[in-house]
């Protein structure tokens, strides 16, 4: 099995210092050491990106079409706003499943949508940084279904 890209959008790499009434204490450096110890139970692996920027992930999604058996993204505030990410999910032939550690539907109504689900397989929101665990777990499920 190829490994499973974990990409991140903006403002991510201040979790853990940003808003944490929201987002919680724990920063994306340990969230990537559970997802990367919780592969290697299930006997997966991943690899764990984050971009401040668009384009950059934009890049990530098209790098996993050939590198990656699933992807999971939190897009962050791109959720809302980004085509691009969509249509470089779209060209992407296998599992995506979308994390939101707050719950997005109880947040401000310009945060109730999202390009993303529109391609993703499955929507973790409101789990904290669990979601990322959540959706961990069920991409190595459907990937050795």
């Amino acid at each position: 099995m190829k490994p499973i890209h974990i990409l991140n959008g903006p403002n991510l790499n201040l979790l853990g210092l940003r808003q944490p009434e929201i987002y919680g204490r724990e920063t994306l450096a340990d969230v990537a050491a559970r997802c990367e110890a919780l592969a290697a139970e299930l006997g997966a692996e991943v690899v764990f990106r984050q971009s401040n920027h668009e384009g950059a992930i934009v890049e990530m999604i098209h790098e996993a079409r050939e590198a990656a058996s699933a992807i999971i993204i939190n897009p962050a505030a791109y959720t809302h706003t980004s085509v691009a990410i969509l249509d470089a999910l779209n060209a992407f032939e296998g599992p995506v499943f979308e994390v939101h550690i707050s719950n997005v539907h109880k947040r401000e109504s310009f945060r109730h949508h999202s390009y993303v689900s529109l391609r993703a397989d499955g929507v973790m929101a409101g789990f904290g940084t669990e979601g990322y665990l959540l959706a961990l777990r069920r991409a190595v499920s459907v990937l050795k279904a």
